[in-house]
């Protein structure tokens, strides 16, 4: 529109800041242009200059300057269809269907989303999953590139929503297993270390940052050993930092074989094992829509399983651990204890106050 418009400020609006006017009848007005108008005295309130904080009352005119022209929206690009070849790898990596949630078993190398250079990745594959569906799946969590396994695909909008707020609530349990150099001393730990962005890396790496990091959480349980040279460890993930496994691992002196981001030279072992990453997501454990939970195994990509094989590991090994619920951190448990104690005193309290009142 290119005329000046007035509103009279309905009953219903009385007291009101002028910004959330707006934004109940105006709602495509950003705050940005609302503030430029009243910057440069074309917002007015019965003839008043205005300002977004201002309160209205009921009766009262505003003057809105004209709607300033939109942008022209560029072109939406239209994904290429899939090849013959495209449709058949992405479901020949199926290993879970049902009406709501498709569990793929990822590869190494294939990233989960498009980036930098990346043009072959999970979510360009999508469509060649649609299957009887008429909507596109949607990714609901990811996998590094480099990391193989159980990878979780909504069938729809309901149901990702329903499983991004399994994921954001933590509810979800995801099991890796990991070939790592050395064997740690403690068989069955928690690593409580905060992450962050490493500066000059431009967001690409993560490192402990005891100041400025983010709470984060992984627990590692040692199947196997060979010798001092390697284990193979069970990994949980109670926070979902990037890298996090990959950093927790390599901080407490015992990289992910074939890490060379974060081990360095020391993440490689000699005698035929593979130079690729060993980081497998084995198990997904979520809360399904219908109830029943999905629970998923993927097997071991072929660098893994032989690797193994070389390292004398029995693959059985890893499923007989059980799925443990995770352990709360101990500041955590000092200060649920102090809560209770202060609850079980105003309690006691409260009583007494009864009793002298009697």
């Amino acid at each position: 529109m290119s005329v000046v418009r007035q509103f009279t400020v309905a009953p219903d609006d009385e007291g009101i800041r002028l910004d959330r006017w707006f934004k109940r009848h105006l709602a495509d007005t950003s705050f940005t242009t609302i503030a430029k108008w009243a910057r440069t005295g074309q917002l007015r309130v019965d003839g008043a200059r205005a300002t977004p904080g201002d309160r209205l009352r009921a009766g009262q005119q505003i003057r809105v300057p004209p709607a300033e022209p939109k942008a022209s929206a560029a072109p939406k690009r239209e994904r290429p269809p899939l090849s013959d070849d495209q449709i058949d790898f992405i479901q020949q990596l199926v290993i879970h269907s049902d009406p709501a949630a498709i569990v793929i078993n990822k590869p190494p190398g294939l990233a989960t989303q498009g980036g930098t250079k990346t043009r072959d990745h999970v979510d360009a594959l999508l469509d060649g999953l649609r299957f009887e569906s008429e909507g596109r799946p949607k990714l609901v969590h990811r996998l590094d590139k480099d990391t193989s396994g159980a990878l979780l695909i909504a069938r729809n909008a309901r149901s990702a929503a329903f499983f991004a707020k399994s994921f954001s609530s933590r509810t979800a349990r995801k099991v890796y297993w990991a070939l790592v150099v050395g064997v740690p001393a403690i068989e069955d730990g928690m690593i409580e270390l905060p992450l962050a962005k490493q500066p000059g890396t431009g967001g690409e790496k993560m490192h402990v940052d005891e100041a400025e990091g983010q709470p984060a959480r992984s627990r590692y349980r040692v199947i196997e050993r060979a010798g001092n040279r390697a284990a193979w460890v069970e990994l949980q993930p109670f926070t979902g930092r990037t890298h996090q496994l990959r950093v927790h691992m390599a901080a407490i002196g015992h990289p992910i074989v074939g890490d060379g981001k974060y081990g360095g030279q020391a993440a490689f072992l000699t005698g035929g094992v593979s130079r690729k990453m060993h980081l497998h997501a084995r198990r997904l454990r979520i809360d399904h829509p219908d109830g029943t939970p999905l629970d998923v195994r993927a097997e071991l990509p072929a660098h893994f399983a032989e690797s193994m094989a070389l390292l004398g590991f029995d693959p059985e090994l890893g499923d007989a651990l059980p799925l443990e619920e995770p352990r709360a951190p101990a500041a955590e448990v000092k200060k649920r204890r102090a809560a209770a104690q202060a609850k079980e005193r105003r309690q006691a309290r409260r009583g007494e106050r009864r009793s002298r009142g009697r």
